[in-house]
Parts: C-alpha cells; sequence; structure tokens
C-alpha cells in the first residue's frame, strides 16, 4: 500500500508539473498584450494571476483528499486531509520564494550568454515568447561565449601552469573522495585527517601558483581583458588578509581569555566602541596615513588597511571560544613540562582549529566583497580587484557593458561559492561556538 501511495503522490506532482508548463505555454504565447517604451502590458493580468494560484489549490486540494483517503481505507483510521493539503502548499509556496530569490542569478546567468548587450536596454526583442519579450526570461536564440572570451583574450599561459591546474585538478578530486568516504564510514578519523591534509596541499599550491602570476602574461589591449588578473589580485589579498587576522585574533584573543593586565577590560570595551562605527568612516584617515607612509596602490598598504579592521571582531570572537574551554587542559600540559606557549600551541590550536577556519573565511569572504577602500588606495588596471573591474564594466550612461559584466560576475563569484559549499559547517558553528561556557 505504501507503494501505491508513493505513486499517487509522484502522479500528483506530475499533475502539476504538466499544468504549470500549459498555463507557461499559454501566458507566453497566447494572452494578449501591449508594449509601450520597453514595458509588456497584459489585460487583467491580475485575474490570470489569481486564477492560477486558485487553480494549484484546488489541484493540490483533490490530491490531499484522494491521497488521505486511500491512506483512511488502507490503515483503518480516520485522517483529515487538511494537514496534508497545508503541507503541500507550504511546500510550494516555498518552491515558489526559491525562484523568486534566484530570480537575479537568472538573469545574470542568461546575460552573460547574450553578446548583444540587449538584456538591460530599451531595445526590443524579436519573439514570440512574452516572458523573453518583456525581458522577464533572457534570449538564448544568439547565446554564445563571446562574453566569457572577451575575459580571457591575449592572455598567455604557460607550459607549468597547465601542470599546476592539473596537479590541482587531481588533488580537489581526492579530497572529494576523502569526503565521501568519511560520510560512509563516520568513525574514520584517518580519512579526516587525510583530507584536511589534502586541502591544505591543495590551498598552498593554488596560492603558490597565484602568487608567481605575472601581469605580463596579460597581453589584450581591453580593459576586460585583464579580469583573470583582478581575481588573482583579490584571491591574493583575501588570502593574505585571512592569515594576518588568524594570527593576530589568535595571540591577542588568548590573551584577552588567559591573562588579568592592567587596561583588560578597557581594551575589550573599545574593541565594542570600535564595532559600533562603519569602517567607511575612516577612509580619510586611512587614505592619509598610507599615503603619508607611501603605500598608496600598493597591496601591503591595502593589506594593513584590511586587517586592521579585523582585529577587534576576531579578537572578541575567538576570547569567547577560548573562554570556552577549560584551563585545565593548558594546567595539565604545563604540569607535564610544557611551557606557557607550548601549551598554547600543542594543546589550544589544535582545538581552536574550526574556529580560525570560521575567522579566515569570514575575513576571506568580506575582504573578497569589498570595493569602496580597494578603489581609494589601487590605481592603475592591473593592481585592480573584481570589485573595481566590475564597477568599471558599469560607468557611462549609455556604454555600459551588462554582457561582459554578467560573465564577469559569474566567474567572480565561483571562489566564493566554492568557499561557501566547502566550509558552511565552519560557519555555522563558528558563530555558536563560545555561546555556552563549560
Amino acid at each position: 500500500m505504501k507503494l501505491v501511495r508513493n505513486v499517487i503522490a509522484y502522479l500528483v506532482g506530475a499533475a502539476l508539473v504538466v499544468y504549470g508548463a500549459l498555463l507557461f505555454r499559454g501566458m507566453v504565447r497566447d494572452v494578449p498584450h501591449t508594449k509601450a517604451f520597453g514595458s509588456v502590458f497584459i489585460a487583467n493580468g491580475w485575474v490570470i494571476v489569481l486564477g492560477s494560484m486558485a487553480a494549484v489549490a484546488v489541484v493540490l486540494l483533490l490530491g490531499s483528499l484522494g491521497y488521505t483517503a486511500l491512506a483512511n481505507r488502507a490503515s483503518g483510521r480516520e485522517r483529515s486531509p487538511w494537514p496534508l493539503f497545508r503541507q503541500a502548499v507550504t511546500h510550494v509556496a516555498l518552491w515558489v520564494l526559491i525562484v523568486i530569490t534566484y530570480y537575479p542569478v537568472i538573469q545574470v546567468v542568461g546575460a552573460s550568454f547574450d553578446p548583444r548587450n540587449n538584456l538591460f536596454s530599451f531595445r526590443q526583442v524579436k519573439s514570440s515568447n512574452l516572458l523573453v519579450k518583456a525581458k522577464v526570461l533572457p534570449d538564448l536564440a544568439g547565446a554564445s561565449l563571446e562574453n566569457y572570451a572577451k575575459l580571457v583574450e591575449g592572455v598567455i599561459v604557460p607550459a607549468w601552469q597547465w601542470v599546476l591546474l592539473v596537479v590541482l585538478g587531481v588533488l580537489l578530486a581526492i579530497a572529494l573522495s576523502l569526503a565521501v568516504a568519511r560520510r560512509l564510514d563516520p568513525g574514520a578519523h584517518s580519512l579526516e585527517r587525510w583530507q584536511n591534509r589534502t586541502l591544505l596541499a591543495f590551498a598552498v599550491l593554488l596560492f603558490t601558483g597565484l602568487a608567481l602570476i605575472s601581469p605580463g602574461q596579460f597581453t589584450g589591449i581591453t580593459t576586460e581583458s585583464h579580469f583573470v588578473l583582478w581575481v588573482r589580485n583579490t584571491l591574493l589579498l583575501s588570502g593574505a588578509t585571512g592569515l594576518l587576522a588568524v594570527l593576530l585574533t589568535a595571540t591577542a584573543g588568548y590573551a584577552f581569555a588567559r591573562f588579568k593586565f592592567p587596561g583588560r577590560y578597557g581594551m575589550l570595551m573599545g574593541f565594542v566602541f570600535i564595532q559600533m562605527f562603519p569602517g567607511f568612516l575612516a577612509l580619510i584617515a586611512i587614505y592619509y596615513l598610507l599615503s603619508s607612509l607611501d603605500l598608496l596602490n600598493t597591496f601591503f598598504g591595502l593589506l594593513l588597511a584590511y586587517s586592521g579592521g579585523v582585529i577587534s571582531f576576531g579578537t572578541w570572537v575567538f576570547k569567547g571560544y577560548v573562554e570556552s574551554l577549560s584551563p585545565s587542559l593548558e594546567e595539565a600540559a604545563m604540569i607535564d613540562g610544557a611551557s606557557r606557549w607550548g601549551s598554547f600551541v600543542r594543546v589550544l590550536l589544535p582545538l581552536a582549529a574550526p574556529m580560525f577556519v570560521f575567522i579566515f573565511l569570514l575575513q576571506f569572504v568580506g575582504t573578497y566583497s569589498e570595493f569602496i577602500l580597494a578603489s581609494l588606495v589601487l590605481t592603475g588596471v592591473k593592481s585592480w580587484t573584481v570589485g573595481i573591474g566590475l564597477y568599471n564594466f558599469t560607468t557611462g550612461s549609455f556604454s555600459t557593458r551588462w554582457g561582459v559584466f554578467a560573465a564577469a560576475s559569474v566567474i567572480g563569484s565561483l571562489p566564493i561559492l566554492a568557499t561557501f559549499y566547502g566550509f558552511q559547517r565552519y560557519f555555522v558553528s563558528g558563530y555558536t561556538a563560545g555561546a555556552v561556557k563549560e
């Protein structure tokens, strides 16, 4: 009987999909509409929308009634269909919300394959599809990789970089295989150690390869041909800022958590006070300091500016995490002959590895998407970051290169997507770590 109920549930779902496809086809082809100033108007459009919502509700109700009737007959109990109906309506509403949330992503990805640059313009699109004509959906009739080709035009890749890419691909495949094996056997701690070592080797080789990329490899004459160089600059800045943030907050947070010294409370309150003000209020002071130190248009100056902003937040986060660990662990190590520094390095640092990953990733993501400070400090096409480059594509009232902008946005977002997908558990655990003292 369970098989029958599952079959009925799948049939109801298939009926909803078919109904939605037929409704979509009717809306995009047969509904009368008018077009003016780049906008499409449908007569009595609100009636169509409300009627479609009512029809979906009726289909869900009929499916819930039929499924409940069969379940009652099989079990001999009387159950109400309304809980199942409410659950179905909730799922449909959630899927609609997901589609609405990811709609800008669909637009950007579609625009990246449109070399005619007409997705965000008043130029009319010749199509029989109403949603394409209204530019709700991108017109992929003339889709090509022209916008992506402009981003790598004139880039020279030496043989050693191709070899490095192959090695990185092999290491990533090994890390993914170990992750799958860990899920199949959660008790295998050796697999976790090898996975961490593989990821560490991957990160070291990746940033070493990025550091060895020369600006002379980018020989294109257009601005967008330097986009890969901008990604390289951003990754190096973000990675170095994350490492420096870990080094600074690890020692500072440990000192505030374990030592009592004059001015401790005042400094902690000062960190809280600093976080009350947005960072851009210090732009003038940062610019004056970097100018006085002759660090304008240098990555080192921008690195110092980024690292100074993370100390207050990172110190508070790591301090709370250290306070959640029992001091008896370090005391036991010191009884065995370890120094204070030795107990910190050998006992506390391994336990705090997830928190260090969280601080690194938080600073990495924040630096990767930063624009205001980078545009103030860096000048020159070859020293730009991703944010400055994307802004350059949108300057000008009638010369905005939306297609190239969309392609660059898709490629530029891949490192952040990979970071969130690979280390999402550290984000969740890091935000809650230290909330309860033991």
